[in-house]
């Protein structure tokens, strides 16, 4: 580990927490999500499919755009805050990856499915094979869901390790 002073650590100890703390209400609102919300509309698509039109619904994009945006700022700057100490760089360079693979899959199947089932909700003729791709859609978050949750757990583990270098 290169010389790190109480500052420095102190700056990482604080990047890493509001990190930890982001993800954390995250996971709150995807859980309320995934188990209140997702249910709601996948139970009769098209036709609570209005639960997700925009001005209509629940308008949740600008919440996960603003939300995602400031937690993955913070990520990045925790690993920047960090990288004098490489075991805590190392595993928040791998709980990134992580993190940032799982985002990926949302950008690329996740919120384009949710655009089309919006636009099924203002035009149902463009329905179709519902039912699976709405249990498909709602199978897959289950698993997203648990993964987003399971590296922010992860980050308890590198935080203490990092509260721990000044005793």
């Amino acid at each position: 580990m290169q010389q790190v002073t109480t500052n420095y650590l102190t700056k990482a100890e604080i990047w890493l927490g509001l990190s930890i703390l982001l993800y954390f209400l995250m996971n709150g609102a995807q859980i309320f999500e995934t188990f209140v919300f997702v249910p709601k509309w996948v139970a009769s698509p098209p036709h609570n499919f209005n639960l997700l039109v925009d001005g209509q619904g629940a308008s949740l994009k600008f919440f996960w755009i603003i939300m995602h945006s400031l937690h993955e700022i913070t990520f990045i700057l925790a690993i920047i805050f960090c990288w004098k100490i490489a075991m805590v760089r190392n595993w928040l360079l791998i709980l990134f990856a992580i993190h940032f693979a799982v985002r990926v899959w949302t950008l690329s199947y996740f919120a384009p499915n949710i655009i089309a089932f919006q636009g099924m909700a203002e035009n149902p003729s463009l329905a179709k094979d519902l039912v699976s791709s709405t249990k498909l859609w709602q199978t897959l978050n289950y698993i997203r869901v648990a993964i987003f949750i399971a590296v922010s757990l992860g980050l308890i583990p590198v935080w203490l390790k990092l509260v721990g270098l000044r005793g």
